[in-house]
């Protein structure tokens, strides 16, 4: 007598998740995505301070440019007023705080790309306003009048400046007709940056 065939038994169909795995899954998804969206808002937070960061370092490299163009080319060369009368100094300097421009001076080396009927001179001043250091120059370096101000850097908190005369360095500048300090040193504190310290050197003063 044949014994019966056995055939294997049917396989156990895939157990599901529970209600609790499923919660706790989505729990820890919430978790991670929570996690990288955050990282993802400081970097982009990051970037967005780097960018502006560097923006004001442009700003104030620009000034700095300018600045050491104009002083390294200052002329021994006095000016007329709109009246007439001729300046006593071929170079204002001033202080920080004061009504009077920072510095005040003839400069060569006018940039002249059209080749224009017009002095290679040009006559330029500095003020630091409401926290802000502008530039203005003159159309024409007698007896005109200043262009409106040009704004090179702002959020300025303090400044300093100081005077190099008969290597000693001065708070301020006693002037003359044909003289020029042989250096200048200007110190900003500024918004963003700190507090540089900046020295710019001058022509040798001769007429």
């Amino acid at each position: 007598m044949r014994k019966p065939r056995r055939y294997p038994a049917p396989r156990a169909a895939g157990r599901g998740f529970t209600l609790l795995e499923v919660m706790v899954a989505l729990a820890l998804f919430g978790l991670i995505a929570a996690a990288g969206v955050a990282v993802m808002g400081h970097a982009v937070e990051s970037q967005q301070i780097l960018r502006e960061r560097m923006d004001r370092l442009g700003e104030f490299q620009r000034a700095r440019a300018l600045l050491r163009a104009d002083l390294s080319q200052a002329a021994v060369r006095l000016v007329r007023r709109a009246d007439g009368s001729n300046t006593r100094d071929a170079f204002v300097g001033g202080r920080p705080g004061e009504s009077g421009p920072l510095f005040a001076f003839v400069r060569r080396g006018r940039e002249n790309p059209e080749a224009a009927a017009r002095a290679s001179l040009e006559y330029v001043e500095y003020r630091i306003v409401d926290g802000r250091l502008e530039r203005s120059a003159r159309a024409a370096v007698d007896g005109a009048a200043p262009a409106p101000a040009r704004v090179l850097l702002d959020g300025i908190t303090r400044a300093r400046v100081a005077y190099l005369e008969r290597e000693a360095w001065n708070d301020g500048w006693h002037g003359g007709a044909t003289a020029l300090p042989a250096a200048v040193e200007l110190e900003l504190d500024l918004d963003a940056i700190g507090r540089v310290r900046q020295r710019f050197l001058l022509p040798v003063s001769a007429p």
